[in-house]
């Protein structure tokens, strides 16, 4: 699957000597594309020959056949009907197979013009990777697919992604100690690889972890000077100054993405959005540790559902759902960037009839972007046309809308209106189209019928009246009928006989008859007017010369009509390529839309408030709450217990770390993981579901919580969070946030309780970042007193009537007891189990033997009722031990033993 990608149409032509022509033709395009699978289209099929035949039947659990020989071997053979092709390839694609797709370039009968043996020619339309998918059924709706290229110039990462079925391009330059960052905030599908980068020991398990199915690309396709020339191409433009400036390294990268579009797409060029140059420093750094175990977008099983993008996402559509998805992956840094997004929720949450037309509005668009890209590739269809068509109308719809809820708010508070949100002016700038496209969307909505049909081959999508030429070859060939009944009526005069015409593919039109009926015509036709064509069992078909010449009329005339349309479908295309642009602002400006709106929806469902976001040291919440957990527990009508947080790096205001102590269960892991989620929120733009808060920006947010085995690296439990800590202490700022869950917790005693004291000194007194440090070493709560800028915390519990009854309330304090045994009690653990548990709990906390070795606790004694320590070692051996130690199991009979099992029956 992450095997070199050597797709070569420059190859060398193989030796077809033997091969029948179909067969040639097969094996010269696969030389062509040696490391995909090739599905060449033979009528109604896919068809699939040798190897490839092989592997598809496997993957795909196809009928493995054979056709003819080759070099003396038979032909494996495999097929997949023509009209599901697409399912068949996203399961190849989901497997990690490549597939070249292999289409008809001309007509059949444009073939047999050219002599019987003559074969139809055909030609690889397409290479389907990963990260080139564009249509919708290979496609996740709400989710991106991308492409990313890594290179390096001069020392210099550089990172390009591309989301073909977009248009979306970025790059940036990164380090290496952030490439893990960059890679999980973009989850690409496949990542085209400089191929020395695949040698390097630190890139690459970043790679094989973040980057999807990887392709390791050759020196020569990486060089800038090549790139930019592959630029140029691909947006038609002379220079890349109109699109900013780029590094060496960003060109580079960017031009590999270029060679491999070109590769994939069969030369097609597709309409991209000029390259976005992304700043590091502008966005919230977020490590793949932190976002898997805050699971952002899918939880750690890999499902969305539980995912914090699943707590949120009321857009209604699929670009807004991406959009959304991506502010989460990729929160902003600057407060001024954030306060800009929150004044638009702002600005329509009290408007709650104007985000009901929006969304309602909104709802009834499919997805532009996508449809946009098939047509730019020559894969779009009418109904593409279409969506383009409904997405401008109903833009100007939604910025009619917005325009009116402007003005109704400045003549309302004529004295002093406040100020409208830029944002909204800008989505309502994007949303007006231009008088040229408006006159394509008018263009649009006379040429397309409503409801055109799937393939274009089926035709009947060009409005009548739109063509004179169309219109003219459509009333031969919707006049056909009539001709052909004229004609019926004077043949059955002429001969007296019932005579019917058919039709079908093969013979075209022709006159069917009974044999009885069939031996009367020939007997009365002197003239041989009536030529013989076939004879069935019961039927008997003939033709006339006339109805062979208006056969062909009829057909010239539907295939005209067929290719008037199809030319006029290119023009459309061609205009809406013109103007992809324009079109594509206004999608995006809808996607924004769409965000607010819902994001404005989803706060006053939730009660959620604005954060007050600046570039202070802060991080005070009032009673806030875990967006996923409480929608979660209001699905089982069970309340939320919000808490609070003060930390401040500067100390000024409050500590600037927080340990948390408290049992399992009593909602440590939950109040951690709330306040990370809710500084992603903030700094995504969004209402966050609280009282208040106050954010100075986070540039960096890391969170240690539940790390598991490694078992590939060869890394435990405790190593995998060591190294984890390890990242934290060595990367994090005074203006990171971090979340650290039992540091320490999987070696002995001593070592953690050392390891977690240390990295708690170390946060406090060196990096002075915002920290909630949570811990079962109730020893570090000794911390506060020593050190000026650290406080306790603790989640509560009680115990009732033996019953332990968790509080999750986040209070001022340490907590006394882990209640460890009663969590155990209630995890179903065996009751003599815990019992012994609770007496080993006694001796050490009686004894404070911290120390306590294993020969102090007899294997034995579990059987036995607990007793105070003080007692045991003095006490006498009970009958049951005395029995036990009289009896010698080897020699007893099977009668003896039974005795001996019933007499400890009694004794117990």
């Amino acid at each position: 699957m992450n095997a070199p990608h050597n797709l070569s149409p420059e190859a060398a032509l193989p030796n077809v000597e033997g091969a029948t022509p179909v067969m040639a033709q097969y094996i010269q395009l696969k030389a062509q594309y040696p490391d995909a699978l090739l599905l060449m289209r033979m009528g109604d099929f896919y068809e699939i020959f040798f190897e490839d035949a092989v592997v598809a039947a496997q993957a795909l659990s196809l009928a493995l056949t054979k056709r003819g020989q080759f070099q003396g071997k038979d032909i494996p053979l495999a097929g997949v009907p023509a009209h599901a092709a697409d399912a068949y390839i996203a399961k190849l694609i989901r497997l990690g197979h490549r597939v070249a797709v292999c289409d008809q370039l001309e007509d059949p009968a444009e073939a047999k013009k050219r002599g019987s043996k003559a074969i139809v020619k055909r030609g690889i339309t397409r290479v389907v990777t990963p990260g080139t998918l564009t249509e919708d059924t290979l496609l996740e709706e709400r989710g991106a697919n991308r492409l990313v290229a890594l290179t390096t110039r001069g020392g210099i990462l550089a990172l390009a992604a591309v989301e073909l079925s977009t248009g979306d391009v970025e790059v940036v330059e990164v380090e290496p100690a952030q490439l893990g960052v960059q890679l999980s905030a973009l989850r690409p599908s496949e990542s085209l690889v400089a191929d020395r980068l695949i040698q390097d020991e630190t890139i690459y398990p970043l790679l094989k972890m973040y980057g999807g199915v990887i392709q390791p690309q050759p020196a020569s396709l990486c060089d800038p000077t090549a790139g930019e020339a592959r630029l140029l191409k691909l947006y038609g433009v002379s220079t890349l100054d109109g699109f900013g400036s780029f590094s060496p390294a960003e060109v580079s990268a960017l031009g590999l993405l270029a060679a491999y579009i070109d590769l994939t797409q069969a030369g097609k060029i597709p309409t991209l959005k000029p390259p976005a140059r992304v700043i590091s420093n502008n966005y919230l750094a977020i490590d793949a540790a932190t976002r898997n175990s805050l699971e952002i977008d899918r939880t750690q099983q890999g499902k969305r559902e539980g995912s914090l993008i699943s707590a949120l996402d009321l857009t209604v559509t699929s670009g807004g759902g991406r959009l959304l998805l991506s502010r989460l992956a990729r929160p902003l840094y600057k407060p001024a960037d954030i306060n800009a997004r929150l004044d638009t929720i702002e600005w329509l949450l009290p408007r709650r009839d104007v985000r009901e037309t929006l969304r309602h509005l909104m709802r009834s668009l499919s997805d532009q972007a996508r449809a946009l890209s098939r047509l730019s590739l020559g894969r779009g269809s009418a109904r593409d046309l279409c969506v383009i068509t409904q997405a401008l109308s109903i833009s100007e719809t939604l910025a009619s809308q917005l325009n009116d809820a402007r003005h109704q708010e400045h003549d309302d508070l004529a004295g002093n209106p406040p100020a409208i949100p830029q944002e909204i002016d800008d989505i309502v700038t994007a949303l007006v189209p231009s008088l040229s496209l408006g006159q394509l969307r008018d263009r649009l909505d006379r040429a397309v019928v409503e409801e055109p049909p799937l393939k274009l081959s089926d035709g009947g999508f060009i409005r009548p009246g739109f063509n004179p030429d169309l219109d003219e070859a459509r009333t031969l060939r919707d006049d056909s009928r009539q001709i052909i009944l004229a004609l019926e009526q004077r043949l059955a005069a002429e001969t007296g006989i019932a005579i019917r015409i058919k039709f079908n593919n093969v013979l075209g039109y022709f006159i069917e008859l009974s044999a009885k009926l069939a031996e009367q015509l020939q007997a009365q036709d002197t003239q041989k007017q009536f030529i013989h064509r076939q004879s069935l069992a019961n039927q008997v078909r003939f033709v006339t010369t006339e109805l062979i010449e208006l056969d062909g009329r009829i057909q010239r005339a539907a295939q005209q009509g067929l290719a008037l349309e199809l030319e006029v479908f290119e023009q459309l295309r061609e205009e809406v390529r013109l103007s992809a642009a324009e079109i594509q602002g206004g999608h995006d400006a809808i996607c924004a839309l769409d965000v607010a709106v819902a994001n404005a929806t989803w706060a006053e469902e939730w009660d959620a408030i604005r954060p007050m976001v600046d570039d202070s040291l802060r991080l005070e919440i009032t009673r806030g709450r875990h967006p996923v957990v409480v929608a979660a527990l209001k699905s089982q009508g069970k309340p939320f217990t919000p808490n609070d947080v003060d930390l401040d790096a500067a100390g000024s205001h409050a500590a600037r770390l927080s340990l948390v102590t408290g049992p399992n269960m009593a909602g440590k892991s939950t109040y951690l993981r709330q306040n990370a989620l809710l500084i992603i929120m903030a700094q995504a733009g969004l209402y966050v579901p609280a009282k208040a808060m106050h954010l100075g920006v986070v540039d960096k947010l890391f969170s240690r919580v539940g790390a598991g085995d490694d078992l590939a690296q060869g890394r435990s439990t405790f190593m995998m969070e060591m190294v984890e800590t390890a990242a934290i202490l060595t990367q994090a700022t005074e203006r990171s946030f971090i979340i650290l869950d039992e540091i320490g917790r999987g070696t002995a005693t001593y070592d953690g309780l050392a390891i977690a004291w240390a990295s708690a000194e170390n946060l406090h007194d060196v990096i002075k970042a915002r920290t909630l440090f949570a811990t079962h070493y109730h020893e570090l709560s000794r911390l506060e007193g020593r050190m000026k800028h650290l406080n306790n915390l603790s989640l509560t519990a009680h115990e009732h009537n033996g019953e332990l009854i968790f509080l999750h309330e986040a209070r001022k304090g340490s907590a006394d007891r882990s209640y460890g045994v009663q969590v155990a009690r209630l995890a179903g653990m065996p009751p003599v189990v815990v019992e012994r548990a609770r007496d080993i709990l006694t001796r050490l906390e009686q004894e404070n033997q911290t120390q306590l070795k294993l020969d102090d606790l007899p294997l034995f004694s579990a059987t036995r009722p607990a007793e105070p320590a003080h007692q045991m070692a003095s006490q006498a051996p009970s009958k049951l031990e005395s029995l036990l130690k009289s009896v010698n199991p080897d020699d007893l009979s099977p009668k003896e033993a039974l005795e001996v099992i019933y007499n400890l029956h009694k004794l117990l």
